[in-house]
């Protein structure tokens, strides 16, 4: 059983409804939003585990309400829309959107996509044991998002976050360029494979005393990516 607080955004009461009754079967907590535009002052108060907006919400462009929440927070945002079109996907995503799901939906899917977005955004039920990940100057707060490197705070964006925390938490396992890819973004595309290159080499620039020899982030060569377990 999860018990994850999601903020359900959708106008129409019969499907928050559905919605909040099958997600409290499956434990989560859920806070119910009918406005897009109370959005950010309720933020302000009351901050779930990841958020659910509904893309038709009349009178606001979800885009620019995504926008604004990832402007402030680092919370993952999961799309729920009628439109079908790649375009509109892929500008979802681009407004900081972590998965898009389109309605009509199976619950069990939505549910699964809660919980795999929650996975690749470090929410665990075991807060206590990954709060603090500590790996020689290299320090990484999972509840609180905020890495130090030699006690000073490193800025990452939502994407490089979730991509240092994915590798940390799992160290010495060896990833595919296509694997990460799929876990960050969601989805693949052969073509994108560049992305996963160029947050490696931000996040080796951000944390990493010699990005040119790093000792977390390294290059597996023919096959991918690991994070060491030491600096040793």
């Amino acid at each position: 059983m999860m018990s994850a607080t999601v903020m359900v955004i959708q106008e129409e009461k019969w499907v928050r409804e559905l919605i909040h009754a099958f997600l409290k079967t499956k434990g989560y907590k859920v806070i119910e939003v009918n406005e897009g535009s109370e959005v950010i002052e309720l933020l302000k108060i009351r901050e779930p585990d990841l958020i659910l907006l509904d893309a038709e919400m009349p009178g606001i462009n979800s885009l620019e309400v995504c926008a604004k929440i990832r402007s402030r927070s680092r919370l993952p945002i999961l799309f729920i829309s009628y439109r079908k079109e790649l375009s509109f996907k892929i500008q979802s995503l681009d407004a900081g959107g972590d998965d898009f799901i389109t309605k009509p939906f199976d619950f069990n899917e939505l549910e699964a996509r809660i919980r795999a977005v929650l996975r690749r955004t470090g929410w665990t039920k075991e807060t206590d044991d990954l709060a603090m990940l500590r790996f020689g100057d290299l320090h990484i707060h999972a509840d609180a998002r905020q890495v130090y490197v030699a006690g000073k705070p490193i800025h990452l964006n939502h994407k490089e976050f979730q991509l240092l925390l994915l590798l940390a938490k799992q160290p010495n396992r060896v990833w595919t360029a296509e694997q990460l890819y799929n876990q960050i973004w969601g989805y693949y595309s052969a073509g994108e494979l560049q992305t996963v290159k160029v947050h490696i080499s931000n996040l080796r620039r951000k944390v990493e005393k010699d990005p040119a020899n790093p000792i977390y982030i390294r290059t597996i060569r023919g096959f991918g990516y690991k994070f060491a377990h030491s600096a040793n």
